[in-house]
Parts: structure tokens; sequence; C-alpha cells
């Protein structure tokens, strides 16, 4: 096991979100791989980014491999949680049952683990941290 494979699974994610229509109708192309560091009167209504990852081992006799958990982040500054709920719901539709090309290693296995709503931090006034588990194979 190695940390070898966290960057295509986030290439991977990150590709999926930014392509799928659902998502890109609620969100526009606000999806990021960070948030955006932007004065408060710059920051979007409604924006997606990737968060933080934890891996561990997922090796095999027979095969090398690592779990990923990750999370993906719905920030608004929008009141109430219609938005950004929805927003979370557009990014599980997007992930889960998808078949992400990764350019190193093979997706076992990509599930919905936890989401928290709640109010966010200066600059948010909603988010909602979806957290997923990924599986995968260095083949």
């Amino acid at each position: 096991m190695s940390y070898a494979l966290s960057s295509a699974l986030q290439t991977a994610v990150y590709q999926r979100l930014s392509g799928d229509p659902a998502l890109i109708d609620l969100v526009g192309q606000e999806i990021h791989d960070a948030p955006p560091q932007l004065a408060p009167a710059e920051t979007p209504d409604l924006h997606v980014s990737l968060g933080e990852e934890r891996v561990k081992d997922g090796s095999t006799k027979t095969s090398s491999g690592s779990v990923h958990d990750f999370t993906v982040t719905v920030h608004a500054r929008t009141e109430g949680f219609s938005r950004p709920k929805a927003a979370a719901a557009a990014v599980c539709e997007a992930l889960l049952g998808a078949d992400l090309t990764l350019t190193r290693g093979h997706l076992v296995d990509l599930r919905f683990l936890s989401a928290r709503a709640d109010r966010g931090r200066p600059n948010e006034t909603r988010r909602v941290e979806l957290r997923f588990r990924a599986v995968l194979e260095d083949i």
C-alpha cells in the first residue's frame, strides 16, 4: 500500500463532479479542488469543494490497495438548507454508482459514509460535508 493512488482518485472525483449536468445546473462551474480564497463579497453563493482525505492500507495477500475516506463539501452563503442540500444530493448521485476512470489503479467500491449539515464558517451561512469511502486496487 502507498499513497500513490490518491491523486488519481482526486482527479477522477473532480472530473466526475465538474462534468455532471445536474450538479452544474445547481452550482454552475463553482466546483473546486479547494475552497476559493476570495473576499466575502466575491465568494460564490453556492459552491462545492473537495476536502480532506484519510488513507489506510487495503492490501490483501494477492493485491496492493488502499482505502480512501474523503470529503466533498457544499458551501452556501444563502439562508436555509434547501439549496445546499439539493447540491449535496446531486454530488451523491454523481459519485455513487459512477464508473470512475483512474489514471492509476482500479476503483473496487465507492460508498457514502455520512453527511453533516451545519452553519458554516465566516463567509458561509450553511455547509454540508459529505464523507465517502473509496476502495482502490493498484493494478
